[in-house]
């Protein structure tokens, strides 16, 4: 049932109100998009129309206050709209620990961000699970910075399986380091946003955070280490076995990954969809699941994800029918 709200900013701000709006109202675009309502402006005066129009104006109340002391970014306004579809969402807030990191501010966006934090903070082998642009990597990396700087490891690995989207390795230019280097970008663009690059380099050149392959990690036995397996899904039952079986003293692995984006050959099961019916039960490990609801990312990758969940719902009645 669509709603009409009105709201009003008194006393008039111009530049605030600029601030609000963002550069050609921007940021209300953003509102309209992410909500699903219209945003009409007047001087201080808006009115918003739609079924969440009760949303948008606490968002645009939110963002107006933020605006008293910064310009309000695109970002600004779409991580305030995944805040507050979460708290509606849920009916909480959950307080997120502040992790050690060069953002200083760096904790969790969302209740179940959150509560993923907590859950890496607390088990030594973690699994987070969802789609695309809910943080299960970056805050997994960012958990990983905070261990080393508090000494609770001395080293940082992370690996990825290089399949990606049915391609194969061979075409690809240079030696093997070479060919799988674009695979492990996403974990480089992390590190050196929460380290700095200067750091970070120091680091590999002293062996201290080592990127590699999944199949690198054969034979290998990591002591006091922060292990992350990344895109999971795309290994096999007996790779994430091998996986597993490489954790050693003093460590903790986060192994993240999304059900939905499988690239496997079509006869290859997903290691990452039978791990949990096979560790479901074991202390210790926990399994952690992320939805659309927690994705901090534009307000579009949203809807498709709920988009494409609904087609795959769909299909599978069809199928069973």
């Amino acid at each position: 049932m669509s709603t009409t709200e009105p709201l009003s900013f008194n006393p008039v701000d111009n530049e605030r109100l600029a601030r609000l709006a963002g550069p050609l109202d921007e940021n209300l675009k953003q509102i309209e998009i992410g909500l699903d309502v219209t945003v009409q402006r007047r001087g201080e005066n808006f009115r918003v129309q739609g079924p969440q129009a009760k949303m948008a104006v606490e968002a645009l109340t939110r963002l107006y206050l933020l605006a008293a002391s910064q310009d309000v970014s695109v970002d600004d306004v779409q991580l305030s709209l995944v805040e507050l579809r979460q708290r509606q969402a849920s009916g909480e807030e959950e307080e997120s620990p502040v992790l050690a990191t060069r953002r200083g501010d760096l904790k969790g966006r969302t209740p179940n961000q959150a509560r993923y934090i907590k859950a890496i903070l607390q088990h030594d082998v973690t699994f987070g699970i969802g789609p695309a642009g809910t943080g299960k990597t970056y805050l997994a990396v960012a958990c990983a910075v905070d261990a080393m700087e508090r000494d609770a490891v001395k080293r940082i690995v992370l690996v990825r399986p290089a399949v990606e989207a049915g391609e194969k390795l061979g075409f690809l230019p240079g030696d093997l380091a070479q060919k799988v280097d674009p695979y492990l970008r996403p974990l480089y663009d992390a590190l050196y946003d929460l380290m700095g690059f200067d750091r970070v380099t120091r680091l590999f050149e002293k062996n201290l955070i080592e990127i590699a392959p999944l199949a690198y990690m054969r034979g290998r036995t990591l002591n006091h280490a922060f292990i992350i397996l990344d895109e999971a899904q795309n290994t096999t039952p007996e790779q994430m076995k091998m996986f597993l079986t490489r954790i050693g003293f003093g460590s903790r692995a986060v192994i993240t990954g999304d059900v939905t984006q499988i690239d496997l050959a079509r006869h290859q099961k997903s290691g990452l969809v039978e791990v949990e019916r096979i560790l479901g039960q074991v202390r210790g490990i926990h399994f952690h699941h992320f939805t659309s609801l927690d994705v901090v990312r534009h307000p579009l990758v949203q809807k498709i994800v709920d988009a494409y969940d609904n087609y795959q719902s769909q299909q599978d009645e069809t199928s069973q029918t």
